[in-house]
């Protein structure tokens, strides 16, 4: 009974007001964004809000069953629990039912659900363990390499499902990392990547490779590099492309610009690695490195694109990026999602009045596309309201996770408010056309109960290892 009562005591029950607040929100606009004029009980199981009701009820109770468990089971199970989700996600490109070209469900009567969401939580319980063990240093190769294992895994599994979206989500982990020590390189580095990403799809390669010897020069120069060895670097590649343009113009080989500056930096870079290894110039030599790596990573992004994305995923990019531009075809969910945000104006045209929301103008409206309904029935004033209740719940899941005196308590708080961040900003991002319509719900709003489950999960054993913040989990 003393037990029971200090666990009730020490709840963060703000948190839990927060939850049950945007659960409650989320479910009056599922409400309002399928609402039948024949169905009109909110209670009505036939629909989807009625359905959402049974969701938010098993929530409930999963979230009770996490609270009365021991908060040392989520650490000793934590690997058994991820190896579960592994098999999972492998059963399902086998046995999973192919829902909009993502096979990622299972389908078991009238119950489906997503292996993917669930294995979220499982995935940031392995981390949190891995990170805090005895023996694991943050800026060792085996001890990286593994905690790149632990996250690739999942995520390489989620992307044959075709669910790429959902895969990007464990990226997330890599803030989490740097919260713990990691290098703020590796974070510059996933920057860098990102960044080539888009520039290799909108620009031509010989102008992407410009870019990057031109930055990376820039960076050696910052890093240690004499003005001396800059400018001979500089008259070193020029003359180098000069005399195999010359040559391949005397054997009348066709070569582009682009294969000429490769070539270049080949026969360069030998010299160039030599003079920083003299020098003791280590940075500047992983610079070098960093530059052919970053040539390769744009030789595959080609690859990537066309070969690993699916077709609406590509188009969607393209879209976004400017490369195409069809509102009646592949642009259309976001030109209505915009639309029926911008129509809200500042307090909304009120509870069930959204005409683009009534007429259906927006597919998954329920789901991805939530927000322009919040948007579109309450404005401006109900978005900026459901946003602040957003990010004050990761907010505060930051400061429980930095009040604990359990490192494996601290890691998995922070797991869950970059998990959460990213969903937020990535949904809201593509409804208003700032991000990639990749399909991610909005945490809490979305229809579905694989997503309200496992982010109940998520955040209610977060809650169970910050009631018992005074104990050590090792």
């Amino acid at each position: 009974m003393t037990r029971r009562v200090s666990l009730i005591k020490n709840l963060d029950w703000w948190t839990i007001l927060l939850y049950a607040v945007l659960v409650f929100l989320g479910w009056i606009n599922i409400y309002a964004a399928v609402y039948n004029e024949e169905h009109q009980s909110i209670l009505d199981v036939s629909q989807r809000y009625g359905k959402q009701l049974l969701w938010i009820g098993a929530a409930a109770v999963l979230a009770i069953i996490i609270l009365i468990i021991e908060s040392k089971f989520y650490s000793a199970f934590a690997y058994p629990t991820y190896i579960f989700m592994i098999v999972l996600l492998v059963a399902v490109l086998v046995l999973g039912r192919d829902i909009k070209g993502a096979k990622s469900w299972f389908e078991l009567g009238p119950i489906r659900f997503q292996p993917a969401e669930f294995a979220k939580f499982a995935t940031c319980l392995a981390i949190s363990r891995y990170v805090t063990q005895y023996n694991f240093k943050i800026h060792n190769i085996k001890s990286l390499f593994i905690s790149g294992v632990i996250l690739f895994t999942p995520m390489a599994l989620i992307v044959l499902q075709g669910d790429a979206g959902s895969a990007l989500v464990y990226s997330v982990f890599l803030l989490v990392l740097y919260r713990e020590g990691l290098s703020g390189i590796v974070l510059f580095l996933a920057f860098l990547a990102a960044l080539l990403f888009v520039f290799t799809l909108i620009w031509p390669k010989f102008t992407v490779l410009i870019i990057i010897v031109g930055v990376s020069l820039l960076v050696a120069k910052a890093s240690g590099l004499k003005w001396l060895a800059f400018a001979k670097a500089l008259a070193m590649l020029a003359v180098s492309s000069g005399l195999i343009w010359l040559a391949a113009k005397g054997l009348k080989i066709e070569l582009s610009n682009y294969l000429i500056l490769i070539i270049s930096l080949v026969l360069c870079a030998i010299p160039f690695l030599v003079h920083t290894y003299k020098n003791k110039l280590q940075n500047v030599a992983w610079i070098v490195l960093i530059v052919f790596g970053s040539i390769f990573y744009t030789f595959s992004v080609g690859y990537i694109f066309d070969n690993i994305l699916e077709a609406h995923q590509r188009t969607r990019i393209n879209e976004l990026l400017g490369i195409e531009s069809n509102p009646y075809g592949s642009g259309y969910n976001v030109a209505q999602s915009k639309i029926a945000i911008g129509s809200g104006g500042f307090s909304g045209k009120g509870f069930l009045n959204g005409t683009q929301t009534k007429f259906k103008f927006v597919p998954e409206q329920s789901t991805d596309f939530i927000f322009c309904t919040v948007g579109e029935e309450w404005g401006f004033v109900g978005s900026s309201v459901v946003l602040l209740l957003l990010l004050t719940l990761i907010l505060r899941l930051m400061f429980l996770a930095e009040r604990q005196r359990s490192s494996f308590s601290r890691v998995y708080g922070y797991g869950v408010a970059c998990i959460l961040f990213f969903h937020l900003a990535i949904n809201v991002g593509m409804t208003i056309g700032l991000a990639p319509v990749i399909g991610i719900p909005l945490p809490f709003f979305s229809y579905g109960g694989s997503s309200l489950w496992s982010f109940t999960i998520l955040l209610f054993i977060f809650l169970r290892l910050d009631a018992n913040r005074l104990e050590l989990l090792r």
